[in-house]
Order: structure tokens, then C-alpha cells, then sequence
């Protein structure tokens, strides 16, 4: 089975930068995406970013988009989300997760996902 991974976590002062990291071990041949989720205390999971394994292509969530970077390590099975600009309303549980197919195209949504990490907790405060 799959096991993912998140790193990179941490305080950060509204304006700056983070750089998250999720490492994906086992099975993780094939076409699959990778995508980055986050959740807020009191708040629904909310969509962030995806990347596709096979071609590389993106989405965004509004909030983010222009701001934070998702990319892939080809050497290893590992995906990032550098932040930038970050802002207090950034404060959340970050959390990786894979989708395998089939695939209903419905990436902007938790339930699309089979394999999640455990998060890891970024504070943007001054």
C-alpha cells in the first residue's frame, strides 16, 4: 500500500515563505494525482493545489493561486507546495493525498482521494 508523507511545517510571519514536502512510499507506479488539501480549526477540508504524475499539469483553488506553487521531484516520489506571500487566513493543517483511478474529475473534493497523510500544521502570525 501507499504511505504519504508531509514535511515543512511551521511559524511564519504574515509575507513569508514555506516550502511543504510529501513523500509518497510503496506502490506508486502508474498514473495518479497528487494533490494538497488544508483545514482550518472550525472549518471544512478545503482544496489548495494538484499536480498530475503523468503531465504535470495543475489546479488551484482561488484563494492561492499566484501566491503558492505546486511541483514534482522526478527523482523520487515526492510532491511540494511552496508558499509565498503567506497570510493569517493561510493558518491551517496541511495535508497531502493521492488519487488513483478511476478518476471522476472531481479533484477540488476530499472524497475524490484515496490515500492521505497526516498533515502537517502551518501558523502564519506576527
Amino acid at each position: 500500500q501507499v504511505q504519504l508523507v508531509e514535511s515543512g511545517g511551521g511559524l511564519v510571519q504574515p509575507g513569508g515563505s514555506l516550502r511543504l514536502s510529501c513523500a509518497a512510499s510503496g506502490r506508486t507506479g502508474g498514473s495518479y494525482f497528487m494533490a494538497w488539501f488544508r483545514q482550518a480549526p472550525g472549518k471544512e477540508r478545503e482544496f489548495v493545489a494538484d499536480i498530475s504524475r503523468t503531465f504535470g499539469s495543475t489546479h488551484y483553488a482561488d484563494a492561492v493561486r499566484g501566491r503558492f506553487g505546486i511541483s514534482r521531484d522526478g527523482t523520487k516520489d515526492t510532491v511540494y507546495l511552496q508558499m509565498s506571500g503567506l497570510k493569517p487566513e493561510d493558518t491551517a493543517v496541511y495535508t497531502c493525498a493521492m488519487d488513483l483511478p478511476p478518476f471522476d474529475g472531481t479533484y477540488y473534493l476530499p472524497s475524490a482521494y484515496d490515500i492521505w497523510g497526516q498533515g502537517t500544521q502551518v501558523t502564519v502570525s506576527s
